[in-house]
């Protein structure tokens, strides 16, 4: 599989943030990602997705998922040893 240009917000990139579906927990920690948001992103079934959070004042505020053929070298620095399997 070719490498993907990296998606991930870098200072200096720019890009766009958009709320694009809201969804829920069940009862075991599962959530859907909703179809048309995983055809428009790529993702396919069998797809590695990395979890990345952010934390502000000890608490995370974000978290995003990224296919891993996408991550940037600075988040790869950071997340790499937790993702390795799937790089």
């Amino acid at each position: 599989m070719a490498k993907k240009d990296a998606c991930c917000p870098v200072p200096g990139q720019s890009g766009r943030c958009s709320v694009e579906a809201i969804v829920s927990m069940d009862d075991r920690g599962q959530m859907v990602i909703p179809k048309e948001l995983r055809t428009k992103a790529g993702i396919n079934p069998g797809d590695k997705l990395a979890a990345v959070s952010w934390e502000k004042g000890g608490q995370v505020c974000c978290i995003m998922l990224i296919p891993v053929d996408q991550l940037s070298e600075p988040v790869k620095t950071v997340v790499g040893p937790m993702v390795k399997e799937a790089l």
